[in-house]
């Protein structure tokens, strides 16, 4: 046996291997463990809490799943929860330096303000845009030079509309959406800059919103990011005292070990806040701390967290996504009891 086998035999990095599997293994791989679906068990230890949102971010736990349910939220916000962005762009004039496709790719980009409840999806081989599935925009800007002042050097000051934003989109309701006029059917962003131009360059558009899903192009998704992670598990098999105590809250996040007070005036490291931590594990480089502290993954404890571009608020996106799984499932579902049905008859047949 070669001398680096021999090294390779006695080198085990033992604190970055995981030993406890009731906590981190996927369900029913370990013995002792009883993973049969039970509907009460279920409706007992499944519960949502949400821990933040503002605007459009939004935090919040979902306990008592397994990780297929939670991924398969997430793969839904990303991708099949629908939403309206700009399909088609009529370039009646682009005399601006920005060639006309990349205009029209960066004009699809732009998110749309618009429920996409309201509308359905336009049929493929339909070439008309109607008030049932279709919003119209209009872009016309065209840039002048400022003829009140002649010594600026600045461009803002030099040229009139040298910069096109997504202010200057201004929508115009199709025949039949006039009860849409409440809504405020507009761009997420008034400031996104679609491009630059100098004076004799003029763009005049017409854009048309669908309704689609991620799954079709990226700019229907709904959601900047969508993503989760297991609740952390920090336990201290002994107490730390003082500088050791000071060492251990260093070697976490800010917020995950707090420092008490005992009794005697002496201060005592408690876990305070393990959501907080980042899974560093700079706590293995001490040699007196590794050997006193457990981490580990609570694997049913999932914490979400959901951006959304604007369109629609990050608990409205959840609902939807929960809503198409449901769909999903009861088609699913359906779809076997057919199959069973049929089965029953091609087996009474038989027998005839």
């Amino acid at each position: 046996m070669s001398s680096l086998e021999n090294i390779r035999r006695k080198v085990t990095l033992t604190e970055y291997t995981v030993n406890n599997v009731n906590s981190t293994d996927f369900p029913g791989t370990y013995v002792g463990i009883d993973d049969a679906w039970c509907q009460a068990k279920f409706e007992e230890t499944f519960n949502v809490d949400i821990i933040s949102i503002s605007g459009s971010d939004m935090e919040f736990d979902m306990v008592g799943v397994d990780a297929a349910i939670a991924n398969a939220i997430r793969r839904i916000l990303l991708a099949e929860v629908p939403t309206m962005a700009i399909e088609t762009v009529g370039i009646w004039n682009n005399t601006s330096i920005i060639q006309d496709e990349v205009l029209a790719h960066r004009l699809g980009l732009i998110p749309i303000k618009a429920d996409p409840r309201l509308f359905e999806y336009k049929p493929k081989e339909s070439e008309e845009p109607t008030s049932e599935d279709t919003i119209h925009f209009k872009l016309k800007v065209k840039c002048t030079r400022n003829n009140q002042v002649s010594d600026a050097t600045d461009p803002d000051i030099l040229y009139k509309n040298h910069k096109v934003y997504t202010k200057d989109m201004e929508w115009v309701p199709l025949s039949g959406q006039d009860h849409l006029k409440s809504k405020g059917i507009r761009p997420v962003h008034e400031d996104i800059l679609i491009t630059t131009m100098r004076p004799g360059h003029e763009l005049d558009l017409d854009l048309y919103c669908v309704k689609g899903i991620g799954k079709d192009h990226a700019k229907f998704s709904p959601v900047a990011t969508a993503s989760y992670r297991l609740l952390p598990e920090i336990r201290l098999l002994k107490d730390f005292y003082d500088e050791q105590a000071e060492k251990l809250q260093k070697s976490f996040s800010p917020g995950v070990i707090e420092l008490k007070e005992t009794k005697d005036g002496r201060r005592v490291a408690k876990v305070k806040n393990p959501r907080l931590d980042t899974c560093s594990r700079n706590v293995f480089r001490h040699e007196d701390l590794k050997e006193h502290v457990v981490l580990q993954k609570v694997r049913d404890h999932f914490i979400f967290s959901v951006e959304s571009t604007g369109i629609l608020p990050p608990d409205v996106l959840v609902s939807e996504a929960i809503k198409i799984l449901m769909g999903k499932c009861t088609k699913f579902l359906n779809e076997l009891e057919e199959g069973a049905m049929g089965k029953q008859k091609h087996k009474k047949g038989k027998k005839s």
